[in-house]
């Protein structure tokens, strides 16, 4: 899907009462031992919403998968989050201990893995991994549970679900495979749902149908969902804010409306200039020139300085933070904060005021 193939980029107002489900404000993460390089991920703060989709998006390299992790606590032996909280029903995920997270992990917090057949278990049925997930977090009579089960495989479009609750994950096609996995995410009721690149690797038709699928089951349930995506169309056509990330920091957070129409940071502007909507045929298509450096050896001052077209020596040298630019749109950009940047904003699906 493409950004000029989506219908609309929307983004519901939210009222002062709204409370986030989750929190994630000031996190950070730090690979330890004798490769020890703090700040893969640094200073990284935002809110999800019930009932709403906050889109975490940026190259990869760029840290978004392993935020997600954190928030999981499936963090490698040797990368930990060295600062910040991680807000979920009143209890910072961070402090808790292994058996507790265990119990909010598929619990509270479901999550839909970037591939789901490195993800299932190969030697058990579908509808045995459905029912493991129940009777472990709502300790659930058996026979309860694996009823549960086929309404789940039901519930996810899959047909003939009271017979393919048998079937093993390799007897499945890929599009299957993601509705089983969505189906164990949501087996619990959870209150946020975290999608990593849940349409990877899905023909067009099937990657409408799994984003079809999860803003009904948000309906339904009423989840928050926080999505992990390179693609932009997907996020212009399902999300309701966006958080991109760069070189392990958040540089720009506000509605996909702003974000999309009035990018606030070179690093979003050249994303979305990089999509390939109104480009002529044989045209050569916008890039980011360079590549997001590694962990250890990111820049001084701004990470994104060392590919920035607007680059000045302050950017190198200042200490960044993310503030508020305009109404619930934060920018990590000195020149955007300062005035010395204005970026011109872009026009979208013959939207011709960009607004």
């Amino acid at each position: 899907m493409t950004l000029d193939e989506t219908t609309h980029l929307h983004a519901r107002p939210t009222s002062p009462s709204d409370r986030p489900v989750l929190s994630v404000d000031r996190l950070t993460v730090d690979l330890d031992g004798a490769d020890k390089q703090p700040g893969l991920v640094e200073d990284v703060t935002f809110d999800v919403y019930p009932d709403r989709t906050l889109a975490l998006i940026g190259e990869s390299g760029c840290g978004k998968t392993m935020t997600a992790m954190t928030i999981l606590g499936l963090l490698p032996p040797a990368i930990a989050a060295s600062g910040g909280s991680v807000t979920f029903e009143g209890r910072d995920l961070l402090t808790l201990k292994p058996s507790e997270l265990r119990q909010v992990r598929g619990g509270g917090i479901g999550m839909i893995f970037q591939d789901p057949m490195s993800s299932l278990n190969p030697t058990m049925k579908v509808g045995e991994q459905i029912i493991e997930a129940r009777r472990l977090h709502i300790d659930e009579p058996r026979n309860q549970a694996a009823k549960r089960a086929v309404e789940l495989l039901d519930q996810v479009g899959i047909p003939n679900a009271t017979s393919r609750v048998d079937a093993y994950p390799f007897e499945m096609s890929g599009g299957m495979q993601q509705r089983v996995m969505i189906a164990m995410s949501i087996a619990c009721d959870p209150k946020v749902l975290i999608a990593d690149e849940p349409t990877t690797a899905l023909d067009v038709t099937i990657q409408a149908e799994i984003l079809d699928l999860l803003a009904t089951l948000q309906r339904d349930l009423g989840m928050g969902i926080l999505l992990v995506t390179h693609d932009l169309g997907v996020v212009a056509d399902f999300a309701d804010e966006v958080a991109v990330m760069y070189a392990g920091h958040l540089v720009e957070f506000g509605s996909v409306r702003d974000v999309f129409h009035h990018p606030q940071h070179p690093y979003s502007q050249g994303l979305l200039d990089a999509m390939p909507q109104g480009a002529k045929p044989r045209s050569q298509l916008a890039i980011v020139s360079g590549r997001v450096p590694m962990a250890g050896q990111f820049p001084s001052g701004c990470r994104f300085s060392t590919r920035c077209p607007h680059v000045v020596k302050r950017c190198r040298q200042a200490e960044l933070s993310t503030i508020d630019v305009a109404l619930d749109h934060r920018s990590r950009c000195l020149l955007v904060q300062s005035g010395e940047l204005t970026l011109a904003p872009r026009h979208v699906n013959g939207d011709a005021d960009g607004q």
